[in-house]
């Protein structure tokens, strides 16, 4: 294509429009310079021959200034943005190297322009919005979101252009993306305009027919709706005026794909949508007084005509995360007709139809500065998803709805509607989130998987033992949560990993045995671990014991380098444990446990969670520190037969202090309400809290586990004792 045919006359005449509306739309954001240095570049890829009309037709110049234009006029975007746009094609095609742009604009700017080439490349691949390069393209949001708010405009302006286009098929397309990806981001970002124009563009080149049949209704109609509505608003007017209040209103017709919606959802014609439209009342407020007002035009209104209590939406006392700020009733007009009233300030009204970037301009931002806070919030919002899973969290984070739920002090946080006790433990922080062991709603203790409720007042309840757990990936719903819970668990199974190395490491140090990596290998396969990963966590645990794998590698070394030695070995098989032995150990010491015993690291065993008063003993763990077991646990006869060298004798302290753990397993007959009576005798009891509660009924009869915290073993008797009269329940046993 030669330089000449590229701008048409009207293109030109256009092109100088565009450019007098784009200046005065950025102000003074725009540097000296700029535009001189963007018409030479333009003027050199023309005669260049770098500009290339899309598959539409449409001439790139042109397009790209008029996405500017939406940037500016509809999000607030300047110079970074409009730059870009005007730019990134260039960039793209080869001619203009994205070092330049940044030497003569700024890094700023080079920096979205990387953005959306990388975008640009993903579709020049064809992905369809399934595809795994589209997992990719929303990672790539993260980087700037400002590319975010650039491909909406960009996807609204083509939108508007192609209503003459003659390739179908590509129209097609490019409506389904937007329909599907950019409408629902639009909305989740509070650009209510331009998704609700995105939505009726998509239906129009996708549905025609039933587009024009809704649009020749509305126009039908017009006369009709504007008469009632000019009736409804008529005596509210003269209230609110009576009232000293400044406001104007306006009825608001609903869109066409909303009302396309509502038939097919109640599956009715045009004529059974009886909510066609909505009532605005928009009030001139000072900031201090727009709430009192709103709520006086409610009381006006609410006089004046019967509402309708299930349809009050009150978004001023909390508004929604992207910032929206409105109060909406329903209200029984005349000729018994529900209407939608919709209250807020001319702030709030921008806010509604233009995002947050009107937000900052209400705070006396004239700058992009202002639009920070935004954006790197929704930054750390794709950030904070885990990339595995990012097209399904992405859709279900678009439509789900939110909880808001408030910290003992009175704190307000907001979560996905569906999120559970961890997800909120996780929201806070991801320490509270690993060491979550439940939390008390409303001041009633509940488990980890319990779903939270808009209004409830939660506390979380923490443990130092507790460590995050795999099958948490099956309790949290939010993404943020699920991204923090494999990073926890992949730096602590990195850190047992690490510990363990070093302690076998040591081992083979004192004993003058060289490690060698293959026969290690040789020897992990056959002990029967398939990832080094699960080796190491048991070393960890105490599950196998060091000097057993130093025997066993020495055996296997030896066999590998032809020196096994035949002689036969002793064996303990006829040597048989008294349970005597185990309380009167030949160790003389007695470790006394107590809260206050200084430099002994000391944990109690999880297989038995001993408490203040259990008969106990110490087993000396391969770090050195002490593991307490009571005296009866399952594990003591195999550990005095293994390893009566590491056991000590143990005691509490003469009295206790703190409240210890402790398991219980229950059975009975599953009757009605047997739960709420297990749950009220626990609360009941004094110094004793339901940590977690599972609950599974099967075939008349239930089963479960409960945790709870007691200060002694003579308090837990008492409490089995308690649970035992339950009608129902059959059997308690302690872990």
């Amino acid at each position: 294509m030669s330089p000449i045919t590229i701008f048409s006359p009207e293109e030109k005449k256009e092109i100088a429009r565009l450019y007098k509306e784009i200046k005065s739309l950025s102000g003074n954001s725009l540097h000296e310079g700029d535009y001189s240095k963007i018409k030479k570049i333009i003027t050199e890829a023309t005669e260049n021959n770098s500009i290339e009309r899309d598959v539409f037709g449409l001439n790139p110049v042109v397009f790209d200034m008029q996405t500017a234009i939406i940037v500016a006029k509809e999000i607030g975007l300047m110079r970074p943005g409009i730059l870009s746009i005007m730019l990134h094609k260039l960039v793209k095609s080869g001619f203009l190297p994205v070092e330049k742009v940044k030497e003569l604009f700024g890094e700023d700017v080079s920096n979205i322009i990387r953005g959306l080439i990388r975008i640009s490349e993903l579709y020049s691949k064809n992905p369809t919005i399934e595809s795994e390069n589209f997992r990719d393209l929303l990672l790539s949001f993260a980087e700037d979101m400002r590319v975010v708010l650039i491909m909406i405009a960009d996807r609204v302006n083509l939108m508007r252009q192609i209503k003459d286009a003659e390739n179908d098929d590509a129209r097609r397309e490019v409506s389904n993306e937007a329909a599907y990806l950019y409408a629902p981001l639009a909305h989740k970002l509070g650009l209510y305009k331009l998704k609700s124009e995105l939505e009726d563009l998509s239906l129009k080149y996708l549905e025609h027919d039933a587009y024009y049949h809704i649009k020749e209704k509305l126009n039908a109609t017009k006369s009709a709706r504007d008469k009632y509505i000019a009736d409804f608003i008529g005596p509210i007017e003269e209230k609110l005026k009576a009232a000293g209040l400044k406001f104007h209103m306006k009825g608001r017709t609903k869109s066409i794909h909303s009302i396309y919606q509502k038939m097919k959802k109640q599956k009715t014609t045009f004529e059974g949508v009886y909510d066609l439209f909505a009532i605005r009342v928009i009030l001139e407020s000072e900031p201090q007084k727009e709430k009192p007002d709103c709520w006086m035009v409610y009381s006006i209104v609410t006089d004046m005509y019967q509402p309708n209590p299930k349809r009050l939406r009150d978004w001023l006392s909390v508004p929604k995360s992207n910032g929206y700020e409105s109060l909406h009733i329903t209200v029984l007009g005349p000729q018994k007709k529900w209407v939608e009233v919709q209250i807020r300030t001319e702030r709030m009204d921008e806010i509604a139809e233009r995002g947050l970037a009107a937000h900052w301009r209400y705070k006396g931002v004239k700058s992009e500065a202002g639009l920070d806070d935004w954006l790197n919030s929704i930054r750390r919002a794709l950030e904070n998803t885990d990339s595995r899973e990012m097209m399904d969290q992405f859709k279900m984070d678009l439509y789900e709805d939110e909880v808001f739920v408030f910290t003992p002090k009175g704190d307000l946080y907001k979560l996905a509607k569906g999120a559970t006790v961890l997800d909120f433990a996780y929201h806070i922080h991801t320490r509270v989130g690993d060491r979550c062991v439940g939390a008390k709603i409303n001041g009633k203790s509940v488990p980890i998987r319990e779903k939270l409720s808009s209004g409830d007042q939660v506390e979380i309840l923490t443990s130092n033992v507790q460590k995050p757990k795999r099958d948490w990936l099956n309790v949290v719903v939010t993404s943020r949560a699920k991204a923090k819970i494999r990073q926890s668990l992949k730096e602590l199974e990195a850190s047992q990993n690490v510990f363990a190395r070093e302690t076998l490491e040591r081992k083979f140090k004192n004993r003058k045995v060289e490690m060698e990596e293959a026969v290690m290998a040789k020897l992990v396969k056959k002990m029967g671990y398939k990832v080094i990963g699960d080796f190491y966590n048991d070393i960890v645990n105490d599950v196998i014991d060091i000097n057993d794998i130093l025997d066993n590698y020495i055996e296997l070394q030896k066999a590998e380098h032809g020196e096994l030695d035949t002689a036969p070995a002793q064996t303990a098989q006829n040597f048989e444990l008294r349970d005597e032995d185990i309380r009167t150990h030949a160790n003389s010491d007695v470790l006394v446990i107590s809260d206050n015993l200084k430099g002994v690291d000391f944990s109690l065993a999880k297989c038995c969670n001993p408490i203040y008063g259990d008969d106990i003993f110490g087993f000396v763990t391969v770090s050195g520190g002490f593991k307490i077991h009571k005296c009866n646990c399952t594990n003591a006869p195999e550990l005095y037969r293994r390893f009566g060298y590491r056991i000590v004798k143990a005691k509490w302290a003469g009295k206790g202090g703190s409240q210890y753990q402790s398991t219980l397993h229950i059975v009975g007959n599953d009757d009605i309400g047997i739960v709420n009576n297990i749950t009220s005798i626990i609360m009941k009891e004094p110094n004793c809290t339901l940590r977690t509660i599972s609950i599974d009924s099967n075939d008349g009869m239930f089963g479960g586990t409960l945790t709870v915290m007691v200060d002694d073993n003579r308090k837990l008797e008492q409490l089995i004792k308690k649970l035992k009269t339950v009608k129902g329940v059959l059997n308690i046993t302690r872990n």
